[in-house]
């Protein structure tokens, strides 16, 4: 077959589909796009864009608390649950169209329904029935919330998808799970007034990050009241006359108004047509790819949390770009996927990029600390006893700042900036020859002066 009737077919108008398309288009060629929910994928609908306009209602209680201390005085407060939801639903709609609007203007085609592979280069469209062929078709299909199917009464727990369609803010929510998700509502629903639990299987949350940003964030939300169990699981789940009761492997019942699986996400690549066609896939269902996002098939290609390889929504539009214009556009690239920042939206907020402490050790054998906790200037009128921690891991070889990580309010706002530094190569020397901004947060990355020592470590 030579004629087609596009050159690529996007399955998927995720972050990392709409990136492709649209650059693809820009290059000349001819795309349609398959969408089976809404434009906009994930983060637009159901992750990070809502997530965040929740978090900022959430953190209103503590600007509230804080406002005495500057002299304010402020009537009763009363938050509205459904005002927010309505708000929210307004602003994401508002965003769709906009999505919808730009893949208009580059001419891509929409097509609102699901779409799988019959062949190399063809595409069925399970509502139409439409047959499709495209000389190249992309997998942007993401990643949807795992449960544990086994669990009895799992049926009664809700994910991240239903979470923020809650026809009521739950006055007890108990949260399974200890990474970016969980953490985050955790934050938001005590924020908004309800009393939260978390439970992760773990002894730790937030496996994978510095352990120093781990343990002050365990210590400020438990000061705050948020109850943190490790090291369980939940049995079952039952319904009662009051809500829901959660059994836990210790034997204790969390009573709940909801309960939230935060366990993690898995790809969607099932019932796409791909492994009949030879697509390859890892156990966990992720589609695998070389460098260039190829799949196994060579007319199919795949990006963004299908693929497992670091599921972030600007990596995966850095993914779909790469695949555009590699393959439409004549200039070949590669995603580079080192030192790649992120936060967690939890409150306090976290901003980190880079190596770990221990993964800089791992790396170079020798590192040198630099860490500095302080109560941020508007904590102190507020009589508000919460601290800022900044750490610099150093190669102590070359000096170069191997990570920069911050928890404290802007954590992610600094470190989009940090982390320009980082990929450039700077050097410890590059940021004590930085002038300070006074009076700012962000200036203790550039008076960082003196080594931290581990206790028995001796000064060099």
């Amino acid at each position: 077959m030579t004629n087609f009737d596009y050159d690529l077919f996007v399955i998927g108008a995720g972050s990392g589909g709409v990136r492709a398309a649209r650059i693809a288009s820009s290059h000349g060629a001819r795309v349609a796009i398959a969408e089976e929910f809404r434009v906009g994928g994930t983060c637009v609908i159901r992750g990070c864009v809502p997530k965040k306009l929740l978090v900022y209602a959430s953190r209103f209680s503590d600007e509230f608390d804080d406002a005495a201390g500057f002299g304010w005085t402020l009537p009763g407060r009363k938050f509205d649950w459904a005002s927010l939801i309505a708000a929210k639903d307004k602003e994401i709609s508002r965003l769709e169209t906009a999505y919808r609007t730009t893949l208009d203007r580059f001419n891509v085609t929409i097509l609102p329904e699901r779409a799988m592979c019959l062949s190399p280069n063809e595409v069925r469209l399970s509502a139409s029935g439409r047959t499709i062929s495209a000389k190249t078709i992309l997998i942007a299909t993401g990643g949807h919330p795992n449960v544990d199917r086994k669990l009895p009464g799992i049926e009664h727990a809700i994910t991240s998808n239903e979470v923020f369609h809650l026809s009521e803010l739950p006055r007890r929510i108990v949260i399974a799970g200890g990474g970016y998700i969980a953490t985050e509502f955790a934050s938001v629903f005590h924020g908004l007034g309800s009393d939260v639990t978390l439970i992760y299987r773990g002894p730790k949350i937030l496996r994978g990050f510095d352990e120093d940003l781990r343990n002050g964030l365990v210590a400020t939300m438990q000061a705050r009241g948020i109850r943190i169990i490790n090291e369980q699981v939940f049995t079952k789940i039952e319904q009662t006359p009051s809500g829901l009761a959660g059994t836990i492997t210790g034997g204790e019942t969390l009573e709940a108004d909801e309960i939230l699986f935060a366990i993690g996400r898995s790809p969607n690549s099932r019932g796409l047509g791909l492994e009949a066609l030879g697509v390859q896939m890892d156990p966990e269902g992720a589609i695998v790819v070389d460098n260039h996002s190829q799949t196994t098939v060579p007319s199919i290609y795949a990006v963004g949390d299908v693929t497992n390889r670091v599921n972030l929504t600007p990596v995966a539009i850095r993914e779909g770009h790469a695949f555009a214009d590699s393959m439409f556009g004549g200039k070949p690239w590669q995603v580079d996927y080192s030192n790649i920042p992120t936060a967690v939206f939890t409150t306090p907020e976290i901003g980190t990029v880079g190596f770990t402490e221990q993964e800089a050790r791992a790396q170079y054998g020798s590192v040198d600390l630099y860490k500095a906790t302080f109560r941020p200037m508007k904590a102190i009128l507020a009589g508000r006893e919460e601290r800022t921690l900044m750490k610099l891991v150093v190669d102590a070889a070359t000096h170069k700042v191997a990570g920069v990580h911050v928890m404290g309010p802007d954590a992610a706002e600094i470190v989009q900036m940090a982390a320009i530094a980082i990929r450039m190569g700077a050097t410890k020397t590059d940021f004590d020859q930085t002038m300070a901004l006074h009076p700012s947060a962000a200036e203790e990355l550039v008076t960082l002066r003196e080594k931290w020592l581990a206790p028995g470590e001796a000064a060099a």
